[in-house]
């Protein structure tokens, strides 16, 4: 099991996805924890170093948890998505490994990994993205 932190960041009813240089599949901002690191802490971390955004730690509320298939990896590895949203908002910019940044709807749902696709469907339901 992959255990990743995803932030569910919404603007104008799509939600914020990020591609990694040499990647063809759109994921939720975010990443793995370090040893010790809680989800919040990580979360900042991971956000901070791939989007360049500062992130407080109180404003993160929890949202929601995903599996799937892990995309590019073998059969029956799963990762979860351990997702939360904040109220703050800021300026986006691509740093790190990350090459793309996008604001996607529910048609780009074939764009994202299995994973981020169940929180799609999930977004769309509650009417939280379009």
């Amino acid at each position: 099991m992959i255990d990743k932190l995803a932030l569910v960041y919404i603007e104008d009813q799509k939600i914020l996805a990020a591609k990694s240089r040499g990647r063809d599949t759109y994921y939720i901002p975010g990443g793995k924890r370090e040893p010790g690191e809680s989800d919040e802490e990580a979360l900042v971390r991971e956000i901070g170093e791939e989007l360049s955004l500062v992130l407080d730690p109180v404003l993160l509320k929890f949202y929601g948890e995903f599996e799937a298939q892990a995309h590019g990896q073998p059969e029956g590895v799963l990762v979860r998505l351990r997702c939360y949203t904040t109220t703050e908002r800021g300026e986006v910019r691509a740093a790190a490994e990350i090459d793309d940044v996008s604001w996607l709807r529910y048609a780009d749902r074939p764009k994202v990994s299995l994973a981020a696709q169940l929180l799609f469907d999930d977004l769309v339901a509650k009417r939280l993205i379009v």
